[in-house]
């Protein structure tokens, strides 16, 4: 159905005017997680040919600065640092693609497990397990073999060699310590998990950080001042939208592309128009929380 849906909105034209009239005068974040190689290829010459393809501290620098972007700006992002994004470089290199990837401090360089893929018993239950407190979650995890700072035989994340070597064509920044859901940790958690992987990152990665991204697009009121008094220049959500250069900085918007396997679903997720059209009908559980309980 999704693939039919994405061939209509494709060749209706729908796509084709969101692009060219809706975007033309705004900044698109994309966001993706675990892309194969030939998807990476396909997706990023189209994205070349039909957008200007900016950093994400190219925009950063444009708000900081008043200065304009080009037309149909877009920036590129990858959520958690899975080990698979390695394989992207050559691609990266190759186009000249400037990609922001954010980075799970306490995940990458160890043999460590991302909670959400840990193994394949627990996957019809992620959903339920980001409603839970972190604490909740955490034990309820326990039962299926994981443990947050456990090492495992498998490697999930990307490994400290892997960065260094993408480091001059990658910009990488932050996605928290674990992964937890923000909103659902208590204060001291939340505190710890965004400003301590800012200084792992820095200090065990030699790497500047400026931005984070809010995992699983879940973030407060609170988590904004937590980043920001950590030293945070912005945060990037899953909200569906556009950005501009007056766009709060914290709560920028990025349109979720799910590593797109055809042309026509990346026209039409890059777009925005699937998901705007998506979430009138169906708000997202995930997003802003005003306050934390």
């Amino acid at each position: 159905m999704s693939d039919i849906v994405y061939k209509t909105l494709r060749w209706s034209g729908v796509a084709w005017l969101w692009r060219e009239v809706v975007q033309r005068r705004k900044v698109t974040f994309l966001l993706f997680h675990d892309m194969e190689v030939h998807d990476a290829e396909r997706n990023f010459a189209y994205l070349k040919r039909h957008y200007n393809i900016i950093s994400l501290n190219d925009y950063l620098d444009a708000v900081r600065n008043n200065r304009k972007l080009p037309s149909k700006a877009i920036v590129i992002t990858f959520d958690d640092g899975h080990a698979s994004n390695y394989v992207l470089l050559p691609v990266i290199k190759k186009m000249e693609i400037p990609v922001t990837i954010f980075l799970c401090s306490s995940i990458v360089g160890t043999q460590r497990h991302f909670w959400f893929r840990h193994c394949e018993e627990m996957k019809s239950r992620v959903e339920l397990f980001k409603k839970m407190t972190n604490e909740q979650q955490l034990k309820e995890l326990d039962a299926y073999g994981f443990v947050q700072q456990q090492e495992y035989a498998d490697t999930q994340a990307l490994q400290k060699e892997q960065i260094d070597e993408m480091k001059p064509w990658v910009n990488f920044q932050s996605h928290t310590c674990f992964h937890p859901i923000l909103p659902q940790c208590d204060d001291a958690t939340a505190e710890k998990e965004i400003a301590e992987s800012k200084n792992q990152l820095e200090s065990s990665f030699g790497l500047t950080i400026n931005s984070i991204s809010y995992p699983n697009g879940d973030y407060s009121t609170r988590d904004i001042q937590l980043a920001k008094e950590a030293g945070y220049k912005c945060g990037v959500t899953v909200d569906s939208g556009y950005n501009d250069i007056n766009t709060d900085l914290f709560r920028l918007k990025r349109f979720s592309v799910n590593d797109a396997k055809s042309t026509a679903e990346l026209m039409v997720k890059a777009s925005g128009c699937y998901a705007l059209l998506k979430h009138r009908l169906h708000k997202p559980a995930y997003g802003f929380k005003a306050n934390v309980e």
